[in-house]
This record gives C-alpha cells, sequence and structure tokens, in this order.
C-alpha cells in the first residue's frame, strides 16, 4: 500500500512538472517607453494631410479601426459631421487597412474587432468606403490606393500643458510631495501621483474655482468602453468630469470630456493613451438658500486647450457624488475605477 502510494506521488510530481503554470499576458502598460508595449502601439495615434485626418485606434491582437474625418482632425479642423471608418489588422512590418462596408454588422465599442464601430451610428454620415496602409518609420497612412493625400503621424500636444500656478494658486500637486491628498501614491521615479486604482481627493475642500490638471491614461488595447483606463475629476467631490481612454469616439457624456450622465463635450478631444492631457476647469457650486438649492453648479471645460463646454450648467448631482446636500464645499476628487491613472501639475485658484 505504502509502495503505491509513494509512485503515485512521484507519477503526480512529474506530471505536474510537465504543465507549468501559464505566464499572464500584460495587457496595461503605463509608460510610453516600456519596451514590453506591443508593436501595435507605434501604429496607433493621429495622422493628419491638409484638410484631412485620421485616428487610429488600436484594438489588440493587431487589429485597428481608423476613423477618417473630412477638414482635419478634431479641434483642428474637421467639420464636426463627417467620417469614415476602416478595419487594419497588422501585415508584418505595416498596418494594412480593408473597405468597411455600410452592409456590414457593427455596433458601438463591441469587443470583437471585425464587430467594433467607433461611432454609434453605423455607417457614420459621410462614410467612404476607403482602404488604406500604414507603413515606414515615422508611420504614415496611405489612403484609397495613393489617390488622396498621404497621411503623416502627428503628436499633438494641449497648449496648456505645463501651464505655470499664477499667483495667489493653491498648488495641489507638483512631484514634490501628496501632502495635499488623502491616498494615492508619489512615485519616487516619475514624480507622479498615482491613483493605482483608488479613488484620491484633496485634504482641504473648496467651492468656486479655477483648476488645472494633466493626466496620463493608461493603454489598454484590449478593454472597450468604460473598462479603457476609466476615471473621473470630481468637482467638489460631486460633479464627474469624465476621463476615459474614448480616443478616436464619438465623444458622449460618459466618456473623456463629459459631465458624467450630464453634457456631452462639444468636441470629443481625447488624444490617444499615454499621451498627456489637460482640463482646464472654471467652476463654480451650486448655491442653497434655507438648505434648498436655488442655483445649479456651473462649469467651464477646456480639454488640451479646446473648448468643450462653455459656462454649462450642472442640473444635478453625477454618480458617486458624496452626500452632502448640493451647494456645501467638498474636497477634488481623482477617480482611481480600478485603473492606474498617473497626475501632475496640478493646482487650483479659488475664488469668490
Amino acid at each position: 500500500m505504502r509502495r503505491w502510494f509513494v509512485l503515485s506521488v512521484a507519477c503526480a510530481l512529474v506530471l505536474g512538472a510537465a504543465l507549468p503554470a501559464q505566464k499572464k499576458t500584460k495587457e496595461v502598460w503605463t509608460d510610453a517607453t516600456d519596451e514590453t508595449l506591443p508593436v501595435d502601439f507605434k501604429f496607433q495615434g493621429e495622422y493628419a494631410a491638409d484638410k484631412i485626418g485620421a485616428q487610429v485606434i488600436a484594438l489588440g491582437d493587431g487589429a485597428f479601426q481608423a476613423v477618417v474625418l473630412e477638414g482635419g482632425l478634431p479641434g483642428a479642423g474637421w467639420d464636426g459631421k463627417n467620417k469614415s471608418l476602416l478595419h487594419g489588422k497588422l501585415d508584418g512590418d505595416k498596418v494594412v487597412f480593408t473597405a468597411i462596408t455600410a452592409a456590414e454588422k457593427r455596433n458601438y465599442l463591441n469587443n470583437a474587432a471585425d464587430k467594433f464601430s467607433a461611432t454609434s451610428k453605423f455607417p457614420p454620415p459621410g462614410h467612404k468606403e476607403l482602404t488604406g496602409t500604414i507603413s515606414g518609420t515615422p508611420p504614415v497612412l496611405t489612403l484609397g490606393n495613393g489617390t488622396l493625400p498621404t497621411l503623416k503621424k502627428v503628436t499633438r500636444e494641449s497648449k496648456t500643458l505645463g501651464a505655470k500656478p499664477p499667483e495667489g494658486a493653491i498648488v495641489l500637486f507638483d512631484g514634490s510631495n501628496k501632502d495635499a491628498w488623502t491616498g494615492g501614491r508619489l512615485d519616487a521615479n516619475s514624480k507622479l501621483l498615482n491613483t493605482d486604482g483608488a479613488d484620491i481627493r484633496t485634504k482641504q475642500k473648496f467651492s468656486n474655482y479655477t483648476m488645472h490638471v494633466e493626466f496620463l491614461l493608461p493603454y489598454r488595447p484590449k478593454a472597450r468602453g468604460q473598462g479603457r483606463g476609466n476615471s473621473g475629476f470630481y468637482q467638489v467631490d460631486m460633479y464627474e468630469v469624465q476621463i476615459l481612454d474614448s480616443f478616436g469616439l464619438d465623444g458622449k457624456n460618459n466618456e473623456c470630456g463629459g459631465v458624467y450622465t450630464k453634457l456631452d463635450p462639444s468636441v470629443n478631444m481625447c488624444l490617444p493613451p499615454l499621451v498627456w492631457q489637460t482640463y482646464d476647469i472654471e467652476f463654480t457650486n451650486a448655491v442653497a438658500d434655507g438648505g434648498k438649492k436655488v442655483k445649479n453648479a456651473r462649469l467651464t471645460l477646456r480639454h488640451n486647450g479646446v473648448l468643450v463646454h462653455d459656462d454649462k450648467e450642472i442640473n444635478g448631482k453625477t454618480g458617486g457624488a458624496r452626500g452632502d446636500a448640493e451647494g456645501t464645499p467638498g474636497p477634488i476628487q481623482l477617480q482611481g475605477h480600478g485603473n492606474p491613472l498617473q497626475f501632475r501639475n496640478v493646482w487650483i485658484v479659488e475664488k469668490k
């Protein structure tokens, strides 16, 4: 009996040794210089030529969707209406795009790349059945077998990136410490403020102010919708301005630049993941009289230097708000929502 037991254990150990645990594939990146980034990363991004722009979205495993925009890139010439969609696949050292036909069955943000649509209305207004190729170093996008202009890859930078705090500003984060915050982590090497997937809040409460914040979205090509770098920039811990990798999408209230469930941005100014972006906001808190709200909160927001909300009224709290009554001061929240968001150069100027 004992001999049988010993043999059984030995066999089990041998079999176990023959079946090593599989290493989990990396699916989230937070640094554009990371050597483990898939080759797809160098092709995703923005491309531009005279009066035409394209945003190439990486969908994981060598799949892409290109959104071609008439007039130019969002905030830089796009006519605000006409788009064409192309399906792309990595082929050696290039990406080959095939035409997407109006007869295809595609859905907004579908998990499957061959069913994915970057526009909620499919096909989008002005859709043309185009083909194309991205190749070269630096990459260029050739559309329509060369019958359209060649688009060069561009890296846009917000006009307010690196904005210095004006006189009288309260510096909430400058890379030296995180004393102004509850939660979060100051990375000793990068000097960035990390959420590590958890919410962080200012220790100080505010009411009316202008504020500047810079943020970096992670690269999660296989994720879709709210799973793709989800975070939020909460005014007085009550009204969420969404932070999300919604590069190339419609620009809805639950996407980057939107006031969650309340207001769509006038244009989707989200840049590709792992590119520094800015929010510049002017916020006026709600007003209460005798415990009753008499004025709604208002905000003006510039996303990457482009006006996306112009003195808009917010008709109530958004999801995840603190339980206090509207019109009361509150902290600034930078939401983690399970995603590794990074922030820098955060400052605020209080106003009466």
